[in-house]
């Protein structure tokens, strides 16, 4: 069976001819890199969005991922990120951009398997430093990023992602029986498009340049080496080219949820300053705790357009999960207007 451009989906990656095909491509790709495959493989990750295949082999156990059309561009981003910040990321062993596919090796055990509580907290912490390193070296790589595919939502382009937003949730609303709770937060979060548009106007003016936003960033999206306390950062289907704090929305939510859920506390403050000292050359110190509350508010405007994207595409392949999620982008956008800032949608 041949496989090409096109061929994704749910139905079709639980298909025996496109795991036959798949398995056959990897097959292929590890011996060209002197690999061998030693024994049946997995297939434990079948989403909407994306599938996962493992093998074993005399080199540690290695993953085919295929994207679904909206992630594809995951694939491309892998190799710049690969050649900009290698050691902060898987290194892909092949790929066929074309149909969505790549390899990559095992990561390890994931941040969120090993540690709890403030020992989870602290190692986020340290990982969101490094990150932060990574989004200053990805900045001037910016324009191979959008050329990958990444979605921009730079802060000049986020007034009319939240207009697309508010339509999409309109939409959602219009294609099934009243809900009042939702038709008021609607009309709120319309009404307060004039205080939005000053929000996305002052991250445009941050002297930050934008970076790579993984919008998704919490601890079973990082493999972690305790020895070396650092992570690789993966899983970035959901990445967006944004104002670089905007990025912290996910993990800081949860440092506080970890550190008992105040945000004045010295612990959360400590955490928070060494990711923002890491910028602290591009802009005065004192101005930063702002701006990256601004930038995780309006972070909520791209999680409302990926939730939509996954429910679109559960939608269109008859999967339950689009009626159980049908109002999680308006869920979300909500969040926008929340009197905390690290609401997460």
């Amino acid at each position: 069976m041949t496989i090409g451009p096109g061929a994704f989906g749910t139905a079709v990656w639980s298909s025996p001819g496109w795991q036959a095909a798949a398995l056959a491509w990897l097959d292929e790709r590890l011996a060209a890199a002197g690999i061998t495959r030693t024994g049946a493989a997995e297939h434990p990750h079948v989403r909407a969005w994306a599938t996962a295949v493992r093998v074993p082999t005399d080199h540690g156990d290695y993953w085919l991922k295929a994207c679904g059309q909206d992630t594809a561009f995951e694939v491309p981003l892998y190799r710049v990120l690969a050649e900009l910040v290698p050691g902060d990321v898987l290194a892909p062993l092949a790929a066929d951009p074309a149909r969505g596919w790549i390899v990559l090796p095992d990561g390890g055990r994931v941040l969120g398997d090993q540690l709890a509580g403030a020992d989870l907290a602290r190692a986020l912490g340290a990982a969101l430093v490094q990150y932060g390193r990574l989004q200053r070296a990805l900045m001037p790589g910016v324009p191979r990023m959008l050329a990958a595919g990444v979605t921009d939502m730079r802060p000049p382009a986020m007034l009319d992602a939240f207009d697309r937003a508010l339509a999409l949730t309109r939409r959602d609303l219009d294609a099934g029986e009243p809900d009042r709770d939702r038709e008021r937060r609607h009309a709120q979060i319309a009404a307060a498009r004039d205080e939005v548009a000053g929000w996305c106007a002052a991250l445009s003016r941050s002297a930050l340049p934008a970076s790579l936003d993984h919008n998704d960033l919490h601890p079973r999206n990082m493999f972690w080496d305790p020895r070396a306390g650092r992570a690789r950062f993966f899983d970035w289907g959901d990445a967006v080219i944004a104002h670089p704090f905007a990025a912290m929305l996910v993990p800081l939510a949860m440092v506080r949820e970890l550190l008992g859920g105040v945000p004045a506390a010295a612990p959360f403050r400590a955490i928070r300053d060494a990711y923002l000292q890491v910028f602290a050359d591009l802009a005065p110190t004192e101005d930063l705790p702002a701006t990256l509350e601004t930038a995780c508010r309006v972070a909520n405007i791209a999680r409302a357009h990926t939730w939509d994207r996954a429910v679109g595409a559960a939608a269109r392949q008859g999967d339950p999960m689009a009626a159980r999620f049908r109002f999680a982008a308006l869920d979300t956008l909500s969040a926008v207007l929340d009197a905390d800032y690290l609401t997460v949608g």
